[in-house]
């Protein structure tokens, strides 16, 4: 039988329980520092796994997808400076932030004023609420979000430009810009209903790093954005072809779940 250890979530400064007061809700920094943040947790985590021989997997849902995205692929992360390397035995990207659908897409203007605002004054906050309905089909997780206080949907203009450039990064990625780059083996995961981040463009990325590592990308009819917590029928698939992914990655000798 395999035991695999306790999921360890990294939330990103401002989100979640990570600050302290109002005024630093959403005050994720730079790429930079969001980068240097998941290098030095996922370094500490990845020497412990290793020597206890436990295959590490590195997992990013919507936001937090497209900066596993970058971290393992962008020249400037310490993730690809040489000799940091922590040991990762693969990706799970869910529902990326590579470029927003059009439902949830601010209009040019709006984009371009706040990129001004963002060099100004970094660290004004601005509310930027999602449409609960785009979430998921399950009304349940609808409402749960809704009541959910650490849902707070607010960013500084310094986080949100640096949220959406890293998007644009891998929106424009190019076949030339990954010669030389190690692939780790990832799995992408979208669903073609999604209205928060976009489904041709993970598919689109997916198919582009597939030509050079082992790399899968699972379409779900229907589904929206939280495949975790989608209709019974969409959760249990997904459930299921995460763990396949993993157990077959970890070099695992057992039948399919």
């Amino acid at each position: 039988m395999t035991y695999f250890q306790p999921l360890l979530h990294l939330e990103s400064r401002g989100w979640g329980r990570t600050f302290n007061g109002l005024k630093d809700r959403g005050n994720s920094g730079s790429t930079t520092v969001v980068l240097a943040d998941m290098h030095s947790f996922i370094a500490s985590v990845a020497t412990e796994a290793q020597a206890q021989s436990i295959p590490l997997f590195l997992a990013g849902h919507s936001m937090g997808g497209g900066q596993v995205l970058n971290y393992v692929l962008h020249p400037d992360s310490p993730y690809r400076q040489a000799g940091s390397q922590p040991k990762l035995a693969g990706l799970l990207v869910l529902s990326p932030l590579i470029a927003l659908d059009p439902a949830s897409r601010p209009w040019g203007f709006i984009v371009s004023a706040g990129r001004v605002v963002a060099k100004l004054l970094p660290r004004m906050q601005r509310h930027s609420p999602l449409d609960p309905s785009h979430v998921s089909r399950e009304k349940s997780v609808i409402a749960d979000f809704q009541a959910d206080d650490l849902c707070h949907e607010t960013g500084t203009f310094g986080g949100l430009a640096g949220m959406l450039d890293r998007g644009l990064w891998l929106e424009n990625l190019s076949k030339n810009q990954l010669e030389g780059v190690d692939i780790l083996p990832m799995w992408l995961a979208h669903g073609d209903q999604d209205r928060i981040t976009s489904h041709p463009a993970t598919k689109r990325l997916a198919e582009l790093l597939a030509e050079k590592g082992d790399v899968v990308f699972a379409s779900y009819e229907g589904a929206y954005h939280k495949l975790q917590a989608e209709l019974p029928d969409t959760r249990a698939q997904f459930c299921r072809d995460v763990s396949n992914w993993i157990l077959g990655k970890s070099g695992e000798n057992q039948s399919k779940l």
